[in-house]
């Protein structure tokens, strides 16, 4: 693979991935479980939810917090700054990327929709039954929105860039999408990008209920996720990170690190619509996916694979399908894979668009397409698109796209292209 693209841009290559969630723990782990349609769906174990109406989610599988950081530090820290760290150092894992010198070369962006939810709401509850004083000193630094993200940078000695994406369920996306931009124009040869959030609380649960946007199949966790359904009502909250090890082609070539594909290209742009609700006609949607599509330089009917948002809402699902049809155009829309992997791991929210992102690397260096698990009946407004259902298939890959929308009307995608075709 040649270093710099036709228009002398540095390229950006995925050489590791790190992912937690409901499917595992590992990118090898999680993998498996996805492309044998296996259900990340359950009871809600990390609080009493008897109270709630909802009482299931996708909650992280096979974790231990311990493998990833010291005791002292995972005390403190919030779940999803836990999250994060874990999904970065199985990324380096993953890459065989050794942090040599100062790590001045190498950044760290991490989305979250919410950062330190636990904390903060541990801390508040501490503050009204016990009183002020009994706040922990730790409360503001592991519950604001950028310590995920930094905290990677703490624990693995990263000096480069180091931010945070706050586009609700699009941050992961525009993570990936900033982080390659950053290496792009030379700021960094390696970013770890991606996403983390833990939702899964008491706060959240009920106000996302309060929204009328979860699942109340509590009877049949397993069977709850199900977009594109007819008779999908809402979606599992999930929990966990996903990291992406970005790395400029030249660098990683120098040290003879394995490819797994490469970014192509990266597209965001905003509905301006409604809070919640995305623009019924998806054309911002839409817009977003083209720009992703254009600066990787493809045609639009190159794409092979689309993982979608997927957000199994009534009016968000349609929307979603309707902009996939604008970008590719019908003829091509009909015959273009779709999968909605939220069926499996949930709505991780700012981690979403990095776990999904991961998957679709995934299935272009194994021709593997995930399938949409529940999917019995798709809604007669979803159709357009070739919606991949169980048991997935085989198919020969080179470009997947990913596309996330976050609730205030973010819309974001990224391009990747398998590394052998890159």
């Amino acid at each position: 693979m040649s270093g710099r693209a036709d228009d002398g841009r540095r390229r950006v290559v995925v050489t590791g991935i790190g992912v937690v969630c409901a499917l595992g723990v590992g990118r090898e782990d999680v993998w498996r479980a996805a492309a044998a349609g296996t259900p990340g769906g359950a009871p809600i174990t990390h609080f009493d939810a008897s109270d709630l109406d909802v009482k299931i989610a996708c909650q992280a599988r096979g974790f231990d917090a311990g493998e990833f950081l010291d005791h002292r530090t995972s005390r403190r820290a919030d779940p999803a700054t836990r999250f994060a760290v874990a999904a970065a150092r199985l990324a380096q894992d993953d890459g065989g990327l050794q942090v040599n010198g100062d790590g001045r070369r190498i950044g760290s962006v991490i989305g979250t929709g919410t950062g330190g939810s636990a904390v903060r709401e541990e801390n508040h509850r501490v503050m009204l039954e016990r009183g002020p004083d009994r706040v922990s000193p730790f409360t503001i630094p592991h519950s604001m929105l950028n310590m995920p993200s930094a905290m990677v940078a703490m624990q693995l000695g990263l000096r480069g860039p180091v931010f945070s994406t706050v586009t609700a369920c699009a941050a992961g996306t525009d993570a990936i999408g900033i982080g390659t931009s950053i290496i792009r124009r030379g700021d960094a040869d390696v970013v770890f990008a991606g996403g983390a959030d833990a939702m899964i609380t008491p706060f959240w649960v009920a106000g996302f209920d309060a929204m009328r946007v979860l699942s109340h199949r509590n009877d049949d966790p397993g069977g709850a996720g199900r977009p594109f359904d007819a008779e999908r009502d809402g979606f599992l909250i999930g929990e966990g990170a996903g990291v992406l090890l970005l790395e400029d082609a030249e660098h990683a070539a120098a040290r003879g690190a394995r490819v797994i594909c490469e970014v192509a290209g990266y597209g965001a742009s905003a509905d301006a619509h409604h809070i919640t609700d995305p623009d019924p006609t998806g054309a911002s949607q839409a817009r977003a996916m083209r720009m992703a599509i254009l600066d990787a330089g493809i045609d639009p009917a190159e794409v092979d694979y689309i993982n979608a948002h997927g957000g199994a809402s009534r009016p968000g699902d349609p929307s979603e399908v309707r902009a996939i049809r604008a970008v590719l155009g019908d003829d091509v829309a009909a015959r273009t894979p779709v999968s909605g992997t939220k069926s499996m791991h949930g709505h991780c929210m700012g981690a979403t668009g990095a776990i999904e992102a991961a998957l679709t690397a995934m299935a272009l260096v194994e021709g593997v397409l995930p399938p949409t698990i529940n999917l019995a009946e798709a809604d007669p407004e979803c159709a357009g698109v070739d919606l991949v259902a169980e048991p997935g298939r085989h198919a020969p890959l080179r470009v997947g796209l990913s596309t996330n929308n976050g609730l205030g009307g973010h819309n974001a995608a990224v391009v990747l292209r398998r590394g052998e075709d890159a």
